[in-house]
């Protein structure tokens, strides 16, 4: 599987080619080919482990927004799967004390990036830029043995 990291916000010393991934954690998997009603699929399976997990019910305003955050980009990595690369084939959830990243797998063969000069008032286009400003980092993991990708996002777990 190669990697790109378009759009690290930090830097953890590692190559630019390398895949980042948290370390001793648990993970949750849902697939979602062929389903129906995938977004909020998507978002409840999240939920269901952000309550597991610890960060819901919150116990605090930043903990809160935090796991809304996660909600949001759920949201967006799903509905971009399902507007430009006929839907996600499935949503992986990776929790480790520090980071929590989330993946999205599909068979598409376009690149996402945020639309520059982003332009709030202009319909479309936003997903990757809100995806961008509320992660840690994120990129792109094409797949080495079938057409696709993984669009992955890393948000800080909260204090």
């Amino acid at each position: 599987m190669s990697t790109t990291r378009p759009h690290a916000a930090d830097d953890r010393g590692s190559d630019p080619g390398d895949t980042v991934v948290p370390e001793a954690g648990s993970a949750r998997v849902l697939r979602l080919l062929g389903e129906s009603a995938i977004v909020p699929r998507a978002r409840d399976f999240t939920r269901e482990a952000l309550q597991a997990w610890g960060w819901l019910p919150a116990s605090s305003p930043e903990r809160r927004a935090a796991a809304e955050d996660v909600l949001l980009v759920v949201s967006e990595l799903v509905t971009n799967a399902c507007l430009h690369a006929d839907g996600p084939d499935e949503l992986r959830l990776i929790h480790s004390p520090k980071v929590l990243r989330l993946e999205v797998a599909d068979s598409g063969a376009g690149e996402p990036e945020p639309r520059v000069p982003h332009r709030a008032g202009r319909p479309g286009g936003h997903g990757m830029f809100i995806v961008q400003r509320l992660c840690t980092d994120w990129g792109v993991a094409r797949h080495a043995d079938q057409p696709g990708k993984t669009v992955w996002a890393e948000l800080a777990a909260p204090a």
